[in-house]
């Protein structure tokens, strides 16, 4: 589309949208999460609701000195954060990590994630940036002098922007023999129809890309490998499909898995709710809890009354099965029933999941007051579900198990590129590289379309629409920094339409072009710090790359 760049106004792309800066693309209804496509997501509302990302203005009030980039919202979502926003209020450890892969130039949509790994480092956090080299060659086809090449221009704008080198960790998937051995590891927990399932993995799918894709877990996991600790990886939404998997996967990888039963048989978390509930009704009708039987249970849900005979308990013998699509209820009924006179009481669980036999027989001995010892789970009367979780992962840790914590994620709004539609690497136009001219950046922004309406009458009249606009967004992502007035200023002018499209793209070019100067002095400043880590630079591979030619 035509722009007139010296015009006071630009013509407002019609394709543009409110949510999130994001052009609708084909299938964005579905909300498709594809970590090596190019997915867009043309409603941020509906990762909410299919994929239980949490909203997270709701948590904004707990994290201490919270980022820009989260109180403007550009942070909008996560999973499980609150364990890290609670390291960081106690002094406790906590880590954040986030990877890159080096298939072009580092742009200004990347800055968004070297930001927020910055800021945790600030707040205390072990911080971990890394090179995706293997997921480049095995993903996208890259050789290992083009890796080399653009790995180098990632960690130095890394650095450049204020990662501490003297306290952080750096690293390339290929050259780190420990993160491969935990990938091995991880690997044994994986199976091809999950890969199927979440990736749509087929038989055309090279084992390498299948390979890379442990390795990333072994990524999201490798800041707990010394110690257990939350962590946060920053990523966009498209990445969530990685960290999901994650954090399955650290689960499975725990000796045990510590849960809350009633009786010696299991309970889904719907079915423990029920059981629960007909627990307390009927503890109320007893002076001695151990009274209490599984029968018991069953004849209060069946009756949907407090009508039990204590006196003359129904005795069944036979063995009972439920449909799968059974109510809760009648699933817990039919478990009930087949308990029989078990003892109905609370307790915490040990399932052994991974352990080994020395780490079971430690953890028997270890439960302290009354308990059960069955093959294979542990039940304990006298731990709460917390101290229960502890003593787990102390024993875990004591028998040379990881202990691994799930890992929590933050998401950040896909920036909208320059010409409309998402900021792509590959569209040179759409994106500002951290390499780019000064002047070159300046001339960028300039031709940049905007939310601004078809005239200046109109636009006075009605105000511009800033929600739509990616100039806009290069002031609230980056150019106004930690000034949330500025931010609000430039948004509010533009909304009352007392800013009008050439002069706000003049200033917003200006200051790109300052940040450019700034940030490429600080580039050859950090070349020194670069020079003298342990980290080569340079990858001793060779070979094709699996899709290459």
């Amino acid at each position: 589309m035509t722009r007139d760049t010296d015009s006071e106004t630009d013509v407002q792309d019609e394709e543009m949208r409110t949510d999130g800066g994001e052009t609708d693309t084909a299938g964005a209804d579905n909300v498709q999460l594809d970590p090596w496509g190019s997915s867009t997501v043309s409603d941020y509302r509906k990762l909410f609701e299919e994929f239980g990302i949490e909203e997270f203005d709701e948590l904004l009030d707990e994290v201490p000195n919270p980022h820009y980039l989260m109180r403007r919202g550009v942070i909008f979502g996560h999973r499980d954060y609150r364990p890290v926003a609670e390291a960081m209020r106690d002094g406790d450890d906590f880590a954040v990590l986030s990877g890159f892969m080096p298939t072009g130039d580092p742009h200004i949509g990347h800055k968004l994630v070297f930001d927020e790994i910055i800021w945790h480092q600030q707040q205390g956090g072990d911080a971990y940036g890394l090179i995706a080299d293997l997921e480049a060659h095995s993903a996208r086809g890259l050789t290992w002098d083009e890796i080399d090449e653009h790995a180098r221009d990632y960690l130095l704008s890394l650095v450049a922007l204020g990662f501490d080198v003297d306290d952080g960790t750096l690293y390339r998937q290929s050259q780190n023999r420990e993160l491969q051995d935990l990938a091995f590891e991880l690997g044994g927990k994986a199976n091809f129809s999950e890969f199927q399932a979440i990736y749509g993995f087929d038989g055309e799918t090279n084992v390498s890309h299948m390979q890379s894709v442990v390795t990333q877990m072994a990524d999201i996991l490798y800041p707990q490998v010394e110690k257990p600790k939350p962590t946060v990886i920053p990523v966009g939404p498209d990445q969530d499909p990685h960290v999901r998997f994650a954090r399955d996967l650290a689960t499975r990888m725990r000796f045990f898995k510590v849960t809350e039963a009633y009786a010696s048989f299991e309970l889904d978390t719907a079915e423990r709710l029920v059981v629960a509930d007909a627990y307390d009704q009927l503890c109320e009708l007893v002076d001695d809890d151990h009274d209490v039987r599984c029968v018991d249970a069953a004849v209060l849900l069946e009756s949907g009354t407090d009508a039990v005979d204590f006196e003359d308990r129904p005795r069944y013998d036979d063995t009972f099965g439920a449909a799968a699509d059974a109510t809760p209820t009648a699933r817990a009924i039919v478990k009930l029933k087949n308990a029989g006179m078990e003892p109905l009481r609370p307790r915490t669980r040990f399932l052994d999941r991974n352990a080994t036999e020395g780490a079971f027989d430690a953890l028997v001995e270890a439960v302290e007051g009354e308990k059960r010892v069955f093959d294979e789970h542990v039940d304990a009367f006298d731990l709460s579900r917390a101290e229960a979780d502890e003593l787990a992962r102390e024993i875990e840790l004591d028998n040379d198990g990881y202990g691994f914590i799930p890992p929590s994620s933050i998401y950040h709004r896909f920036m909208t590129g320059l010409t409309g539609g998402k900021m792509s690497s590959s569209v040179p136009a759409s994106h500002i590289s951290l390499l780019d001219d000064p002047e070159d950046g300046y001339d960028k922004v300039k031709s940049a379309t905007t939310g601004g309406r078809s005239t200046a009458e109109e636009q006075r009249e009605l105000g511009g629409e800033a929600d739509k606009c990616p100039v806009y967004e290069l002031y609230a992502y980056l150019l106004s920094g930690d000034d949330d007035e500025f931010a609000k200023k430039v948004y509010d002018e533009c909304v009352g339409g007392e800013r009008l499209c050439g002069g706000c793209k003049e200033q917003a070019a200006e200051l790109m072009q300052e940040f450019l100067e700034d940030h490429q002095e600080k580039r050859e400043e950090a070349e020194e710090l670069l020079e003298n880590l342990d980290f080569s630079l340079e990858s001793d591979r060779r070979g094709v790359a699996p899709n290459g030619e």
